[in-house]
């Protein structure tokens, strides 16, 4: 679904050079959950912009289901959930799914029964009528997943979209994300700080070292497709999560 190959990008601030990917090849299969980890200000999110055609690269080549990732935004094949819901206070939340497929010219009762089926796969069907700020910060974030996925993309791009949620709405929200993963068959390239998130979520794990970003390991995760909360505590998980922080602190002894 994605590819990359020696991506680089380099911000100009302010006349001083800052590089913030070197050499990132990766490669992301249909279907698969890939997270990518790493300190603060690794390029993470820069990476996950280059792939959303949100930052160009300096350096090296990308495709995005087969195309460039211009040709790819243009044709619509990602869903893109931020760090924060980003949603119209002015419109209640089926007016939010559907905002994409109204810019996209869909008819109304089409666009209805688009943001019927997606906000009963991530459990808000009975809230459709409610405004944003009548739900909380998890109940946000999944009507952005909704929106994003409302015109059905076969990729979906997620900066972190929990980080600022309490841990147990996290968790919640992790076990919902990891459902549904399951039953849309989506490719999904997550950014996480967390671990235990990587490690429950993900198929494979991007370990990426401090700035400039490069990619120091891709770990598969081998844990069983069916996953609850309570996997955390096996022998397998803690394994998993053990190389995890493991390359990360391999990382910052390099730099």
């Amino acid at each position: 679904m994605v590819q990359a190959r020696g991506a680089g990008v380099v911000f100009d601030a302010g006349g001083q050079r800052i590089v913030a990917l070197e050499d990132v090849s990766l490669d992301v299969a249909r279907g698969a959950f890939v997270s990518l980890i790493g300190p603060s200000g690794c390029g993470k999110t820069t990476l996950l912009r280059a792939i959303a055609d949100l930052e160009r690269l300096s350096s090296g080549a990308m495709l995005v289901n087969g195309q460039s990732p211009e040709q790819a935004r243009l044709a619509r094949a990602y869903g893109y959930v931020f760090q924060a819901p980003a949603l119209y206070p002015w419109r209640n939340v089926e007016r939010n799914v559907t905002l994409p497929l109204e810019i996209m010219g869909i008819g109304r009762a089409e666009r209805r029964a688009a943001a019927a089926r997606y906000l009963d796969l991530v459990g808000l069907a009975e809230f459709r009528r409610s405004f944003p700020w009548q739900l909380s910060g998890g109940m946000q974030q999944r009507v952005s997943i909704a929106r994003a996925l409302s015109f059905e993309p076969e990729l979906l791009l997620m900066d972190e979209p929990f980080g600022a949620l309490d841990e147990i709405t996290r968790d919640n929200l992790n076990l919902q994300l990891h459902r549904l993963w399951r039953r849309t068959g989506r490719s999904v390239v997550f950014v996480t700080h967390s671990i235990p998130e990587a490690v429950f979520l993900s198929t494979r794990i991007v370990v990426m070292s401090p700035r400039p970003g490069r990619i120091l390991e891709v770990i598969d995760c081998d844990l069983p497709a069916e996953r609850d909360l309570e996997m955390r505590e096996t022998t397998d998980f803690l394994r998993i999560a053990h190389r995890v922080r493991q390359a990360l602190r391999a990382g910052h002894s390099y730099e």
